[in-house]
């Protein structure tokens, strides 16, 4: 585990997958506390993709690989390549568990730095190889909900008309559900996650506000550059997954072929695809 820390701020990453395990801002945790009862992660990073393949497979220059959900960083241990007290940089090389799944040469890296109230979390990409990489990834952050995901809103900065596209298993299908009808505010309802997440296309804002309607705890999550956002939780659970995604699980009527999944990101060689996205307390 690796603390990072400022006058606000207590923050817990795990070298294992790079994982954010706490936020604690004057002394009140913000992470989801890996409850095994419901989920025993709380955000665990996607790369080299977002999602489920159709059939646990995909085919790139000619071979078939086989990866599992969302990817290997999560199960990888990553090194710690630089720090300070109030900021620290991960690293991921491929190696011999990576290659089975994945044949590149790349460098993954993971960045945490506080700035006041906020952490900036930066997912960087760099082909090592000899030819054109692709990937894409996104962020799962648990966001702990005391009184109950009903006692929430997520507030968006621009009004928003948003289409939730369905799952069926690991796959994104044509089925639509409205769940935000012109408005900058959607009540969280454990209903709405009876099919497992909410996945949408079309978000105008590049951030949101998680806020409690019982209390002053809110969040906010600006994810500028990302291309899709998530909302997951699991039933009854007292917590919140806001998930920026630069790509998706296989969708409905997908090929196999890796490079053309939804999404992902061609990364030329010796180039690097990066994002960040920030979270805020208050």
């Amino acid at each position: 585990m690796v603390t990072i820390k400022n006058e606000y701020l207590t923050v817990d990453i795990a070298k294992m997958g790079a994982e954010l395990t706490h936020i604690v801002c004057d002394g009140v945790e913000y992470m989801w506390n890996k409850d095994e009862k419901f989920w025993a992660q709380s955000a665990p990073i996607m790369f080299p993709m977002c999602g489920g393949l159709k059939g646990g497979r995909y085919e790139l220059f000619g071979e078939s690989y086989e990866m599992s959900k969302h990817g290997f960083a999560k199960l990888s241990m990553f090194e710690v390549e630089k720090s300070t007290e109030s900021s620290v940089t991960f690293i991921l090389r491929d190696n011999d568990f990576t290659r089975k799944m994945y044949p590149y040469a790349f460098a993954f890296r993971v960045s945490y730095e506080l700035d006041g109230k906020s952490i900036k979390v930066t997912y960087d990409a760099e082909n090592l190889d000899d030819k054109v990489m692709y990937c894409t990834f996104g962020a799962h952050e648990a966001y702990a909900c005391p009184e109950g995901i009903e006692a929430y809103e997520l507030i968006f900065p621009e009004r928003e008309t948003l289409y939730a596209y369905g799952l069926n298993g690991d796959i994104v299908t044509d089925y639509t559900k409205l769940v935000v009808n012109n408005s900058n505010k959607l009540v969280l309802d454990d209903r709405h996650f009876a099919l497992d997440a909410l996945v949408f296309r079309d978000v105008k804002s590049n951030s949101v506000t998680l806020a409690s309607r019982v209390s002053e705890r809110r969040i906010t999550v600006e994810f500028d550059g990302f291309d899709y956002l998530v909302l997951w939780h699991k039933h009854t659970a007292p917590y919140l997954c806001i998930e920026p995604w630069c790509g998706l699980p296989d969708v409905v009527g997908s090929s196999y072929n890796f490079a053309e999944k939804e999404g992902m990101h061609a990364v030329e060689v010796g180039g690097r695809f990066a994002r960040t996205h920030t979270i805020t307390i208050g």
